[in-house]
């Protein structure tokens, strides 16, 4: 039986997370880039933080910090490799 991966934010020191509105923009130094994002994106990576944790981790305290309307784990891994894709997460 495979075991999932774990998902790590990255470094803070490397990113530059500035609210605006609705909207998050968060700067990340390594690639250079910004991206302007949306939630789930900020409390994905406010729950990380600096500790590895699977799908059903986060999802179970992504429950217990919000009010999500649709716990769905096939929609968290995807928002996670799209993370993963950005440099925003790394899977382990």
């Amino acid at each position: 039986m495979k075991e999932s991966p774990s998902y790590r934010a990255a470094a803070p020191e490397t990113l530059r997370v500035v609210p605006l509105d609705t909207l998050t923009l968060i700067y990340h130094r390594a690639s250079g880039m910004t991206h302007v994002v949306d939630a789930p994106v900020p409390e994905i990576l406010e729950t990380l933080g600096k500790e590895a944790l699977t799908n059903a981790e986060l999802l179970a305290r992504l429950s217990q910090a919000f009010d999500l309307g649709d716990a769905d784990p096939a929609a968290l891994t995807l928002r996670l490799e799209e993370m993963v894709a950005s440099g925003l997460v790394e899977r382990l």
